[in-house]
């Protein structure tokens, strides 16, 4: 793994040996269901290792130091192969991880790999973000909410806010041109107590493409009709 190794190292993050036999189990099982359920189009080595586990790694540049704090709650909505929440679970362990995934095939490969990692402190959630997010167990609960390659931004930020606490955060890790995703996504942020702190360019010489994270604080309550009913977030964004 030591495309994986060096990428975290740079991003200062030290992975030991237990981790990085963690991280090539996780590639192995990965490969093997991705035969018999759609889990991800790529399945090289070493582009497993940037583009799925690096990748998912960069989100701790916005992490700073909540990442080693044991008292934070993280959800990571539609999280598809597990990504990006259980590589940051592996690299650290402490934290509590919510996984929302909508599709229950995928959900079977994430329960399976919770156990064949030996991971604690991984719950797997079954279903969809707008319904999910009206549940009292998981609304307003999470010190750091994470999604990436989901939707839209302004779909994004309304699935997403509802699951903050006060002062927790939403990290949206987007690729490519953002400028006109992001100003689109201006109205839901203010509507639904956001606040766009700060976009970081992650700069890693393994990624060829230009990735970020949008950092957004929650900083008021979020109204309680949100998120609308299933599908309506994508099929009609607040813009």
């Amino acid at each position: 793994m030591e495309y994986l190794k060096d990428g975290a190292r740079k991003l200062g993050v030290k992975l030991n040996s237990a981790q990085l036999k963690q991280f090539q189990m996780y590639y192995l099982e990965l490969v093997s269901w991705n035969q018999r359920v759609n889990l991800t189009t790529i399945t090289d080595f070493k582009e497993v290792q940037i583009k799925h586990f690096l990748d998912s790694l960069s989100v701790t540049i916005a992490l700073n130091h909540q990442i080693n704090d044991t008292k934070i709650r993280l959800v990571d909505i539609g999280t598809g192969a597990g990504l990006p929440g259980l590589p940051i679970k592996i690299a650290f362990p402490a934290l509590k991880l919510i996984l929302i995934e909508a599709t229950a095939k995928k959900a079977a490969f994430l329960d399976h790999l919770k156990a064949k990692l030996g991971l604690n402190d991984v719950e797997i959630v079954v279903g969809r973000a707008e319904e999910i997010a009206h549940e009292i167990r998981y609304r307003k609960q999470f010190n750091i909410v994470l999604s990436r390659a989901v939707a839209p931004l302004p779909t994004l930020v309304e699935l997403a806010l509802p699951f903050c606490t006060m002062n927790g955060s939403f990290i949206a890790q987007k690729k490519g041109a953002i400028d006109q995703e992001i100003r689109q996504a201006d109205k839901a942020i203010n509507l639904l107590g956001g606040n766009l702190r700060e976009i970081k360019r992650v700069n890693l010489n393994e990624f060829l493409d230009e990735r970020y994270l949008i950092i957004i604080d929650k900083t008021s309550p979020t109204p309680e009709q949100y998120p609308r009913r299933s599908g309506i977030p994508a099929k009609r964004p607040l813009i």
